[in-house]
């Protein structure tokens, strides 16, 4: 079980070995390194110093300064950003996909592309968004995507169309999100020092049906990586990028 995979290709080939299969939770692309402000798309375009920058203005909140600065170094750039940036994913999942070993479940993160993942995805690895499927004799939900936020990254989608998708997927043994439920020692993180967006309606799915487990990823360095509500474990099994380390399922 992985997330937040931001561009760590090499120790997600070796993430599954041993396993049955392996599950990762979105968060393919590596768009600017937060510990490594050279690695990424942003860096490559744009340089270090613009990354540190970026990433000051980021953790400050100032994200209308923040966007001030990408809206004028994209403006000396040539082609369409959209068209610029869809190319170097390409080239990222081009090398996260080639990865997954067979099988693999996964669903999105909050920045990845998701339609792009149909040309990417081979026939060993299977995605699911606001649906289900038994492993192993287990029933296994997945809702993929983040709630909007003032980063505006490429896949955040309203509460009503989250909580729609949380509602699909019922009741299941094990509930799979890129983002944790609204519980404030899961959704802070200690390191960037803010709170992320958590999910409401997967907090109240967590109460009403009861899974055995509740697996996300999304805050990368949380106050709490793991608690119990009610009958069910609560586990974040990111930060994949910064550890290398798969988290392991065992029934």
């Amino acid at each position: 079980m992985v997330s937040d995979v931001h561009g760590n290709a090499r120790d997600l080939a070796r993430a599954g070995e041993g396993a049955d299969a392996l599950i990762c939770l979105g968060d393919l692309v590596l768009f600017l390194d937060y510990a490594d402000h050279s690695r990424g798309i942003f860096p490559d375009l744009f340089g270090v110093e613009n990354a540190d920058r970026l990433v000051e203005l980021r953790t400050a909140r100032r994200f209308e300064e923040a966007r001030e600065l990408g809206r004028r170094l994209w403006s000396g750039v040539d082609g369409e950003r959209a068209d610029v940036i869809e190319k170097a994913v390409r080239k990222q999942y081009g090398e996260m996909f080639a990865a997954f070993p067979t099988p693999t479940y996964a669903t999105y993160g909050n920045v990845d592309m998701p339609q792009l993942w149909p040309e990417f995805a081979g026939p060993g690895t299977t995605v699911l968004d606001g649906e289900r499927v038994e492993i192993g004799g287990r029933v296994f939900g997945f809702v993929g995507g983040g709630l909007r936020t003032a980063m505006r990254t490429p896949y955040e989608i309203s509460d009503e169309e989250y909580a729609a998708k949380i509602e699909a997927v019922g009741e299941v043994d094990v509930l799979c999100t890129h983002i944790p439920p609204e519980v404030p020692e899961l959704v802070y993180d200690t390191v960037a020092r803010r709170f992320e967006r958590g999910s409401r309606a997967l907090l109240d799915a967590i109460h009403r049906t009861r899974p055995r487990y509740s697996l996300f990823g999304h805050v990368h360095q949380p106050l709490a990586r793991r608690m119990r509500i009610g009958a069910t474990e609560c586990v974040n099994v990111g930060h994949f990028a910064g550890s290398g380390k798969p988290w392991a399922l065992e029934w």
